[in-house]
């Protein structure tokens, strides 16, 4: 069951199952969300520093955690039809199973409100009951959801020729005297010396012998 506005008739946050296109509005709004972020770095020791080279392993993906908040005491019905929908979008969707495998996954959803658009899965969510009938029907609840950004194939624009050929064939370049390293990667278009540091296992950036052959990635 959905709702056309939420209450006080503001335009309501919603989330929608990419697969089948049900979209979930909700009763109201959230108070507040919370977006988080992870990147992955190492560090590698470098002789003589009191500091590590760090090195970008890989970006996270943003994670959206809010609460809703469902109530039905004026209509006295069970506050489950409301909350059910979110419920099937954490269980596996049976169209997207493999023929061959028999498994399947969730459905991605997207979350709106406003400007925001998050494409994500659902990794969590826990339903919490606040009030009862006197039947003992569940009339109020409130739902913790966190949603991880989803990238899929489609977003992923293909890989050209020229990109192809490009990325297969590497450069080198000879240090000189007086040179340093993030002059010779801005030099040859590589955006940090520590791309070059570690394409040539250099421990100290700072002290790279005249000349040193380097392959730049």
């Amino acid at each position: 069951m959905t709702l056309n506005v939420t209450k006080g008739g503001l335009a309501p946050a919603t989330i929608t199952n990419l697969i089948t296109n049900d979209v979930v509005k909700f009763m109201f709004n959230p108070y507040e969300y919370t977006i988080s972020k992870q990147n992955t770095w190492q560090d590698k020791p470098v002789i003589g520093q009191n500091l590590p080279m760090v090195t970008f392993q890989q970006g996270g993906a943003e994670t959206l955690s809010l609460t809703l908040h469902f109530d039905n005491q004026a209509g006295g019905g069970d506050v489950r039809s409301f909350t059910q929908p979110l419920w099937k979008m954490m269980m596996i969707d049976d169209s997207t199973k493999n023929t061959q495998t028999g498994k399947g996954e969730p459905p991605p959803v997207m979350f709106e409100w406003g400007k925001l658009h998050f494409k994500a899965v659902i990794t969590s969510m826990s339903q919490k009951f606040l009030l009862f009938s006197e039947n003992g029907v569940p009339l109020r609840c409130t739902v913790e959801v966190s949603l991880r950004q989803y990238l899929d194939d489609a977003d992923i624009a293909p890989q050209t020729s020229d990109q192809s050929s490009s990325s297969s064939s590497a450069s080198s370049t000879t240090m000189v005297q007086g040179q340093r390293l993030d002059n010779v990667a801005s030099d040859n278009g590589n955006s940090s010396y520590r791309d070059v540091a570690e394409a040539n296992n250099i421990d100290n950036p700072l002290n790279v012998p005249a000349g040193t052959q380097l392959n730049l990635p």
